[in-house]
């Protein structure tokens, strides 16, 4: 047997080097191997299920009078040195379990009570042998038993199997238990029953019951007897003699034995004889059994025949009973008629035929079935009959739709009358078409084709009630409205004074537009909508649940109108893909147009005659049109949104025309003769402006800020080019008209950012044309003066002031002169240059700040001059800068 490792002298030694300083003792250490795995499955376990390398010991512990038990396990760390890994108290001991899975009973689990998770399962203990399996849990009970009092549960562990191992393997006794015995024999203390059940390390017969029953045995043999030598003698001599009894017994039973051998020759022969039978009953038994064989698999194939043929005719059965075509659907779809209250038997014949079509087909019949002579026969003649019934009923369809609209065209009291509006009522024309929503989703399933000139003849038909609902309200819409004509001439000097007419009130045109959409545009949305369902296009709503989205606001439906799109049908071909989806899409635009097409030119006509009466209500319609398109969402309502976008382009187009011939008015200005004063487009521009904010009410920004532009540029460049014809006065007439501007402007500068940009860029100009202006009135006057001056600035440039006086025409006695004749009466001098501005103004109320202007000017050029004459002519005196201030004050 091999040396056990709990026997291991090294081992110990390292176990206690890694308790060294936790005053514990080791009492026993033994390597195991430690794994989660299960015992009995496949190899290719997880990482947790491999076995590691550990060591368990038991050590105790020595706390005054109390003693604690621990049991320690260890592992290796890298270089091979054991270190502790987990410690439990022995006193949680719970549960001792024997893996069963395990054959060779090597494997334990250990349970504590004191888990923080007992979820997780425990780790099993897998021992070298079965030897030290038993030494370990022999120890760890004992010291459960001796330390603490109780025993742990004890699960797997054969009982009997322990105690002979225990007696067997009993250690060699210690040094004290010899002295013990040299003295007298070891008292083992009895063990109870329930004990001996786990504590297997005491005999199962204890050592005092054993010398008891030896004497009681010996006390048999009353001998009188001393020595054991004399009794091994007689022993020696008892058993030979019972030997010599036991030959001569055998000796005299020979007869007997004779007799025995003769019987058990004949019984060999009898059992030859029963082989010999026996090999031949069993040929005849394995033929017996082939011939069994094979009636049980003639019998199995008879059976089974049976079987199939059952089913057999159960197929057949159904089989035709699917080719069966019921009588009085069959006189629906050949010559029923479509009247409404047959529609309920028609339908139900469609739902029949489109079932039956689908039956014959391979997803629902069975590939071998589908080729028999009498399914294609069958299936011919239901295409025959499917064939036939579309066709009769797009027929009646084709003539269902005209006639409907017939009815309603010839019927006046629908459309528009003199001095009556009538809004368009399309409730009871839907009302009679969602009778046969159905049928039309059914006649798809048969033969989506047919579609096409169903949806043809539909929109051509309603088309021309459509049109004809437009034109007569378009007509009656104009013939009501009652305003003024503006005149379109708004910046031509031509016209004089007559802007009266600017002032009127247009309001009832743009109320008149809005009339047209409001009526109509929801009335369009809501027929595409319905044609769209109606006709089974794969298409998302058209119209959000409670009305038509309409900008800021929600236009509701009419009462009777509130489930035009829902035509009380489920779809039947609810599984198209996008694909299919997007190419429905772009063909029910096209069947909207043609539905629609034409009805635009009613609202054109509208649009064109609320310009002929006031050009600037385009400003007006262009918003309302804007709201409707930001309302407009649905995909599938494209012709209504295409409608808007062109109504809102032709609307642009129209005010672009009146800007264009009103920049032209402006234009013509410049071909006149001779232009003075303030240029008559500049206050009409104030006034047209002013009008036009009043029309955008928020809306429409973008194009005014057009017009805005637009006019203010045609406005600046043809005053530039009036003022380059006349350059004497062109300087006054560019600051009377830039102050006119901004006056005119001035308060809707400060609203609208588009303006106050131009009034910047006129408030720019003006400054110059006014510095330019003063400048010609002083140096009018004072011209010999400052170009004196401006010699000498020219000259500082390049020599020195000591230098000036004694050039050409720059001495002290030219000094004087010039003071002389430009200073002498310097008084008249500044009033006549007073005169010569107002004389050249055309506008009054410019003359203050433009005379403050001029005196501040001529001011600061003086003390230019001043500061001058004192750095090159020192000793030369000039009328001080304080006195001319004065002087001009004065004035």
């Amino acid at each position: 047997m091999a040396k056990s490792s709990a026997d291991d002298v090294e081992l110990r030694r390292a176990c206690e080097a890694a308790i060294e300083g936790t005053k514990q003792e080791i009492v026993v250490s033994i390597r195991v191997a430690k794994s989660r795995g299960i015992w009995g499955k496949s190899s290719k376990m997880g990482r947790g299920h491999m076995a590691k390398p550990r060591v368990l010991a038991l050590s105790t512990e020595i706390k005054g009078r109390q003693t604690t038990a621990f049991l320690r396990v260890l592992k290796y760390s890298t270089g091979g040195v054991l270190e502790p890994a987990k410690l439990y108290k022995l006193k949680h001991l719970s549960k001792v379990e024997v893996v069963t899975n395990d054959p060779s009973g090597c494997t334990f689990i250990l349970g504590f009570d004191n888990l923080r998770s007992q979820s997780v399962a425990p780790p099993q203990w897998t021992m070298r042998n079965v030897d030290d399996r038993n030494r370990l849990l022999l120890c760890i009970l004992n010291t459960c038993k001796d330390m603490l009092g109780h025993l742990p549960k004890v699960v797997g562990i054969d009982v009997v199997e322990m105690a002979l191992w225990a007696k067997e393997n009993t250690p060699a006794t210690t040094t004290k238990q010899q002295g013990l015995l040299q003295d007298g024999p070891a008292i083992i203390a009895p063990v109870a029953e329930g004990d001996m059940k786990v504590t297997v390390e005491r005999e199962l017969v204890s050592q005092a019951e054993e010398e008891e029953d030896m004497e009681a045995l010996l006390g048999t043999y009353v001998m009188g007897i001393g020595e054991a030598e004399a009794f091994s003698e007689r022993l020696k001599r008892e058993v030979q003699a019972l030997e010599a009894a036991n030959v001569h017994a055998i000796l005299e039973n020979e007869p007997l034995i004779n007799e025995v051998l003769q019987g058990l020759e004949s019984a060999t022969n009898c059992v030859e004889d029963m082989d010999e039978w026996l090999g031949i009953f069993n040929v005849k038994l394995r033929h017996m059994r082939e011939d069994i064989e094979s009636i049980e698999t003639r019998n199995n194939k008879l059976e089974m025949q049976s079987v199939n043929n059952k089913s057999l005719i159960e197929e057949l059965e159904k089989l035709l009973e699917s080719l069966r075509i019921p009588s009085e659907y069959a006189a629906c779809l050949t010559g029923g008629s479509f009247d409404e209250a047959r529609m309920i038997q028609n339908i139900e014949a469609c739902e029949w035929l489109a079932n039956a079509l689908q039956n014959l087909e391979v997803p629902k019949m069975d590939r071998c079935y589908a080729n028999m002579r009498s399914v294609r026969e069958k299936r011919a003649e239901l295409d025959k009959l499917r064939n036939n019934f579309v066709k009769r009923a797009s027929e009646f369809l084709r003539n269902y739709f005209a006639s409907l609209v017939d009815f309603m065209i010839s019927d006046k009291s629908y459309f528009s009358q003199r001095g009556q509006l009538k809004r368009p009522d399309h409730a009871d024309l839907r009302y009679k078409c969602r009778t046969y929503a159905r049928l039309l989703q059914h006649l798809k399933s048969l033969d989506k084709n047919c579609l096409g000139p169903l949806r043809k003849a539909y929109c051509s038909s309603l088309n021309l009630l459509l049109r004809r609902e437009a034109r007569e309200f378009a007509n009656e819409l104009r013939a009501s409205t009652k305003a003024s004509r503006n005149p379109t001439v708004w910046l031509d000097g031509s016209t004089g004074s007559n802007q009266s007419a600017s002032s009127a009130d247009t309001s009832t045109v743009s109320e008149a537009y809005a009339k047209m959409l409001t009526i109509f545009i929801p009335l369009l949305v809501d027929e595409s909508s319905f044609f769209a369902h109606f006709m089974c296009f794969e298409v998302p709503a058209l119209v959000p649940p409670g009305g038509l989205a309409n900008g800021n606001k929600t236009v509701p439906k009419d009462d009777d109108n509130d489930d035009d799109d829902d035509l009380g049908i489920m779809d039947i071909d609810d599984n198209g893909k996008d694909g299919k989806k997007s190419a429905d899409l772009q063909e029910l635009n096209e069947s909207l147009h043609d539905l629609l097409d034409g009805i635009q030119e009613d609202f054109y006509a509208v649009v064109d005659w609320a310009y002929k009466i006031d050009p600037l209500r385009c400003i007006s319609m262009h918003g309302i049109t804007e709201r409707y398109i930001s309302g407009q969402k649905a995909d599938a309502a494209g012709f209504v949104r295409i409608l808007l976008d062109d109504l809102e382009s032709r609307i642009s187009s129209q005010f672009s025309r009146f800007v264009d011939e009103a920049c032209h008015q402006i234009e013509r200005n410049e071909r006149n003769v001779r232009q003075m004063g303030v240029m008559s487009y500049i206050p009409r521009f104030s006034t047209l402006a002013t009008r036009m904010e009043q029309y955008i009410q928020g809306q429409s920004r973008d194009l005014v800020d057009q017009a805005y532009t637009k006019f203010v540029t045609v406005m600046f460049v043809t005053l530039d080019k009036i003022a380059q014809a006349d350059p004497k006065y062109a300087d006054i007439l560019l600051l009377e008209n830039y102050a006119a501007f901004q006056n005119s402007l001035y308060d809707l500068a400060n609203v609208v950012p588009i303006l106050a940009k131009f009034y910047h860029q006129a408030s720019e100009s003006y400054e110059q044309a006014c510095t330019r202006f003063i400048s010609t009135i002083i140096y009018y006057q004072f011209e010999r003066l400052f170009q004196f001056a401006r010699r000498i600035e020219d000259l500082m440039y390049t020599i020195t002031p000591e230098e000036i006086p004694f050039q050409l025409g720059l001495s002290k006695m030219d000094l004087r002169k010039v003071v002389k004749s430009s200073l002498s009466g310097v008084d008249k001098s500044i009033n006549a240059m007073y005169k010569r501005l107002q004389k050249n103004l055309t506008s009054e109320e410019l003359l203050p700040s433009l005379w403050d202007k001029c005196k501040k000017e001529f001011l600061d050029k003086y003390d230019s001059f001043a500061q001058l004459v004192g750095k090159i002519y020192p000793t030369e005196s000039i009328p001080a800068v304080s006195e001319m201030r004065d002087l001009l004050a004065s004035m």
